[in-house]
């Protein structure tokens, strides 16, 4: 996986190599966790950690950077994980939405290809941290098992 990180809205994504998931709250040091991002400015807890799968980027114009989004992973299917529990290292995740794109990695990015339109239908998932600890780059999402 790739973890990137941001403290304020609008500020850079920085790629760090682990994180500290806070339930209920966010990944440490990222805007999220500080109720400082555009999707829940002043409300900790509102939004928390948002993932997106790796393979949709080549060739889309976009780094996993420039999404604005925390986790870039591969292996899973994003959309199976909305309802359940995951785990990503020590950290316990739910998966609670879809996550649309939008325009402001385009935007924040100066970028004229609109990110909305690349990832129409591949914007992610949006988790909520039910039971904090550290995650690593090198950590797999491990899904509940299905049943069928």
């Amino acid at each position: 996986i790739t973890i990137c990180i941001a403290p304020q809205a609008g500020a850079p994504m920085q790629t760090v190599m682990e994180v500290e998931a806070i339930a209920g709250a966010g990944l440490r040091g990222d805007r999220y966790a500080a109720g400082e991002g555009s999707y829940n400015r002043g409300a900790i807890g509102k939004r928390q950690v948002t993932l997106i799968n790796a393979l949709f980027f080549p060739d889309s114009g976009f780094t996993f950077q420039e999404s604005r989004r925390n986790i870039a992973t591969i292996g899973v299917e994003l959309m199976w994980l909305i309802g359940r529990e995951f785990q990503i290292g020590a950290a316990r995740m739910r998966g609670l939405k879809y996550c649309d794109p939008c325009k402001r990695p385009s935007k924040l990015s100066g970028k004229r290809t609109n990110f909305d339109d690349q990832f129409h239908d591949r914007g992610g998932l949006v988790a909520e941290i039910l039971e904090g600890g550290l995650i690593k780059f090198e950590d797999a999402i491990t899904p509940p098992p299905r049943s069928y």
